[in-house]
């Protein structure tokens, strides 16, 4: 596991971070934790893509579905992951590094709108989506398999950068195997001005998930799932560095870009609101 000191700290890039939110869904308490839920309440989860961006280099995380995937599976999409982050002045097509946390439909589609990216992904991710487990529709449901072929068709040409565990991947930004939600999910870790800041992704889909050690009902290993919160917690400064994946209280803790970009993108590198 990585080991920050207060030295090499302060000699890191800060990069700045943005939430960029494409996609919603209405969703109830009972879908999203294993065993269940006493309370049958409304919990609607909402869908991101992340950017960080600092040092002369543009990093995204995750690319997200576009509309096909949204009317197949009955999501709400707002904007496309590429038209989310274009409104941040990036585009998609010239990004040079994506970090893909692992190869669900809501994570990985549009892969293919980012034409001169390098993929970065866990060899036990790309293990897991194309071997035995994916016989079985506990674990299958989650993956799109045109996007799962897309990859490795990518791998043959040279465009995706396979990791196994921990791995620096510039000066204050390193990826981090968790597992758990799947079998090869990682974790990003970020040095900004707020200090380490944790993009959590699928390790912890709501803030209620790492902050009562709860475990949402997709699930490959529950015991992995459960461990990954002490390491989110290792790697990030404080819980309130911890940024779960889906839960839309992101856009109502941190400040919005700009007034036009309420409700669309955050900066995940100033302090939330609580």
């Amino acid at each position: 596991m990585t080991t920050t000191h207060p030295e090499s700290s302060a000699a890191l890039p800060q990069y700045e971070v943005y939430a960029i939110r494409y996609a919603t869904r209405e969703g109830r308490r009972q879908n999203h934790f294993v065993g269940g839920d006493p309370h049958d309440a409304p919990m609607p989860m909402d869908y991101y893509v992340w950017l960080v961006r600092g040092d002369g280099r543009e990093f995204v995380v995750d690319t997200g579905f576009g509309a096909e995937v949204a009317r197949k599976r009955g999501r709400t999409l707002l904007r496309t992951p590429g038209e989310g982050l274009a409104l941040l002045g990036v585009d998609a097509a010239q990004v040079r590094d994506v970090i893909i946390t692992h190869l669900h439909y809501d994570h990985v589609g549009t892969f293919d709108t980012f034409a001169a990216a390098r993929f970065h992904l866990q060899d036990a991710e790309m293990a897991y989506a194309t071997g035995r487990h994916m016989r079985h529709r506990q674990f299958n449901h989650g993956y799109e398999v045109d996007e799962v072929t897309g990859m490795v068709r990518l791998v043959y040409k040279d465009r995706v950068v396979f990791h196994a565990g921990d791995a620096e991947l510039a000066p204050g930004l390193s990826v981090h195997h968790i597992g758990g939600h799947t079998h090869g999910l990682q974790c990003v870790r970020v040095h900004t001005r707020r200090g380490w800041v944790v993009l959590a992704s699928d390790t912890s889909h709501f803030y209620e998930h790492f902050e009562k050690r709860r475990v949402f009902t997709t699930v490959f290993h529950v015991g992995q799932a459960v461990e990954g919160y002490d390491a989110l917690a290792r790697l990030a400064d404080t819980p309130a560095h911890i940024v779960p994946g889906h839960d839309p209280l992101v856009m109502h803790r941190y400040p919005a870009v700009s007034p036009e970009l309420r409700d669309i993108a955050v900066r995940l590198d100033v302090a939330p609101s609580e």
